[in-house]
Formats: structure tokens, sequence, C-alpha cells
């Protein structure tokens, strides 16, 4: 880690975005939202929200406070602000859920729950594009895989900003012409801008450092990764940009959309080729767990996107996209984001805790702080998981749907135990786990500061 100070609340963002993973697949198993109801009922958006603010945006905002500074090998801007970020956040993503509930008619209040979620998970998306956006222009010229994380970045702002318009409105604040068209249009450019864009390119960018890190691979800085940054960003710009100039305009934003998609689809082709030049030219001969899992999450992304040309070739995409948001989700973003928390937890857990020793006396490895072959079988049954779960919604079998949603659950409180176990350092032997001038690490959050 080159000296990059850990970050102090990283892991109190791990914590609470497994924890409203394991609320939100618990909701889908209790029967709320979609399938149970349309994709676009109050119910379901609250779980999308759950999901993608509560798991995955706080999951990635963990990640980038730690890792953004490992990637330019800078300090983060500033320490203090994670942890007023997260409060924000919260509470702000709190007052959004009953916002939607209160839309639904399960909450009956008059109290604003929209403007105050827009003003809330408003300064704390600010606050992360500020300390980020700060570190990172403080170290141009930027690598690769910072790049992609600025296109990241961008694409949150375009997503919090697109998100307020629509709380703005859905909370009676505003009535203007525009405003309401971007409301009742604008959905589609909001998805692609939070799960394409901001969720998606962002673990991009930090896949390459990441898997490249963690395999003993060498870095990519070639013309295929160039081309898959350019594209991606082409792609990002052409939906965003072009989607909100068709509902200014009022023509048809279909047209922006495809275009995107179809850029989009080079960009993922040429990110795959580059992952599978990584896996080809590691020096660690045996794929951990982690990597093994994070190549599964790639390939359902892959399948996914095949799944989705193959329903808009047949014309029933439309009728399926809740099939393809799910999958994007759960088969590749949170598959990922596990597979990826599963290493960085113990490899944080080993900075902070034996970091200040190395060298001074005996200390396990990190693979010592996991044991894989007890993890293995939660990520085998999340993964099979989902696809019965998304085979389900294909098929409408909500019996069957269910079944999914209840194994996915159990699997992700077994990762979440062994991910407390490597933090609680259970599987260290007892002879390595506290050698002199160490100390248990905190659960929630770090206190060491390495130099």
């Amino acid at each position: 880690m080159g000296g990059v100070a850990l970050s102090r609340w990283t892991m109190s963002y791990f914590a609470t975005a497994v924890l409203a993973l394991i609320a939100a697949e618990a909701l889908m198993l209790a029967g709320f939202g979609y399938p149970h109801a349309p994709v676009a009922a109050p119910a379901s958006l609250l779980l999308v929200h759950l999901v993608a603010i509560g798991w995955l945006s706080l999951l990635m905002c963990g990640a980038l406070f730690q890792f953004v500074p490992v990637l330019v090998n800078r300090p983060l801007h500033s320490n203090m602000l994670p942890l007023p970020t997260l409060i924000l956040l919260l509470t702000g993503l709190i007052a959004l859920l009953f916002g939607f509930a209160q839309l639904g008619g399960t909450v009956r209040t008059s109290f604003g729950f929209f403007p105050a979620a827009a003003i809330l998970l408003g300064a704390g998306f600010v606050l992360v594009l500020w300390n980020l956006g700060c570190t990172l222009w403080a170290a141009r010229p930027l690598p690769l895989p910072a790049r992609f994380v600025v296109v990241g970045l961008c694409s949150l702002a375009a997503t919090v900003f697109l998100g307020i318009v629509f709380a703005l409105v859905l909370g009676g604040v505003t009535t203007q012409t525009h405003l309401l068209g971007v409301t009742a249009l604008g959905l589609p450019i909001h998805v692609i801008a939070g799960l394409g864009g901001w969720l998606t390119v962002t673990a991009v960018g930090v896949s390459y450092r990441l898997l490249a890190m963690f395999m003993l691979a060498p870095e990519l800085e070639g013309r295929s990764t160039r081309a898959a940054l350019y594209a991606g960003t082409t792609a990002l710009t052409v939906a965003i940009i072009g989607g909100m100039a068709a509902i200014c305009t009022m023509t048809n934003v279909t047209w922006p959309i495809a275009a995107a998609g179809l850029l989009g689809l080079l960009a993922l082709t040429l990110y795959v080729g580059d992952i599978q030049h990584l896996y080809r030219a590691r020096k660690r001969r045996v794929i951990e767990l982690n990597s093994r899992m994070a190549g599964l999450a790639l390939a359902n992304l892959a399948a996914t996107v095949i799944l989705g040309i193959a329903l808009l070739l047949a014309g029933h995409f439309n009728d399926h996209i809740g099939v393809i948001v799910f999958l994007v989700a759960f088969a590749w973003l949170s598959g990922f984001g596990l597979a990826k928390l599963y290493k960085i937890i113990a490899f944080l857990t080993w900075l902070e805790c034996y970091g200040p020793v190395l060298g001074k006396t005996a200390t396990p490895r990190v693979q010592d702080l996991v044991t894989e072959t007890r993890a293995q079988k939660w990520f085998a049954l999340y993964f099979v998981a989902v696809w019965i779960a998304a085979l389900a919604l294909l098929l409408t079998m909500p019996t069957l749907f269910r079944i999914g949603i209840g194994a996915m659950l159990f699997a992700t409180i077994g990762i979440g135990i062994q991910l407390m176990r490597t933090r609680r350092l259970a599987n260290v032997a007892p002879a390595l786990r506290l050698p002199k001038g160490t100390r248990p690490p905190h659960l929630l959050h770090s206190s060491v500061q390495p130099s």
C-alpha cells in the first residue's frame, strides 16, 4: 500500500452496506416489492434504492476512501469527512425509504420525506465527490484506473442530480414543466448513470488495480484499456447528455440510449479481454477465492448482456427489464462486491493488526486470516441462488423466486459471518494471533495509521 494510511471509517461503511443487503433480501423474501408489485411501484423503488444506495453505494464509497489514495499514491484529501458523510448518507437513505413508503400509503404523515432525502443525500454525495475529487485533482496526471474512477464520479454527480429532481417533484416541491418531463422520462437515464456509470465503471477501474495487485499481475496501461475507457466514457456521455437533450427537446430518448448501449458493449468486450490477460499473466499460480469469484461475477455480467440482447431481439426486453436490473445488481455488482470485500477486509485487517510489527516478530500471512474452504460454499450458494431467482423472474414463478431469494439471504449471512470472523482474527492460529506489540482490531473502525 506504499505507506498510504488506513481509512478510519471504511469498515463502518462495509458493515452498514452488508446489513442493507441482508435487509433488502429479507424484504424480497417476505414478498415486498418486485415481482410481487410492478417495477415502478413505490415498494419496488424502495427496494431498489436500499440496494443501490444502502448496499452498493456505501460499499463503493468505503472502498474508494481507502483505495483512491492507493490508485494515485497520495493521501486522502480529508480523513475527517468520511464519518459525517456516512451519517448524511444513512439519514438521507432512511428519509428516502420513508418517502417511498409514504408514496405507497404505508406511512401516513405529512412530513416531507422526499425533500429531506434530497437535502441529506445530496449533501452526503457532495462530500464524497469533494473528498475524492480533491484527492484525484491533486494527483494529476492520473493513471488509467483512476481515470475510470473519475468517469464513475461524474456519473454519480449525474445520478444524484436526477435523483434530487425526482425527489423534489415527488415531494410536491416543484411543478416546473421541464422537471416534470425529466421525472416522467428520465428514469432510464438515472438507472444507466447509477448502475452503469457510478457503480459499474468505478468497479471496473478499481478492479484493474485490485486484480493486478492481488494476483501479482502486471498493471494494464495499453491500448485496449484506454479504448475501454474512451468507449465507456462516450457511452455514458451519449446516454446521459444525449438522453437529457432528447427529453428537453421532446424527441425520442430511445436513440441515444441505443447508441450508448452499442458503445457500452464495445467497452465491456475490451474490459473482458483485459481481465482475461490479467488472469493469464498473473504470477500467483493458485488463484485465490476472491479472484475466482470476481471472475464469476464478470462472467455473470457478460451473460446478463447476452440475455439482454436476446430479449431485445425477441421484442421482450421491456417486459423483462426487472430481470436485467436484478442480474446487474446481484449477479454482477453484488457478486463482485462480496468477492472483493472478502479479500479487502482480510488485507486491511492484516495491515492494521500486523503491519506495525512486520519484520520484528513472526506474523501470519494475509491468507491465514481467512478459511477459503469454509467460505467458498457460501459464494457458490449465492451465485446459484441468484440465477435461480432470475430464472424464476423470467418464467414468472413467484414461489421459485422466493426459494432463490431465501438461498441468497442464507448465503449472504454466511458470507457476512466469514467477514466478521476475518475481522475478529478467528481463523488465525492462536500462537500467531496476537504477537507482542499488536492488539485486536475494532470491528467498525481502524485505529492504526501505518507510516
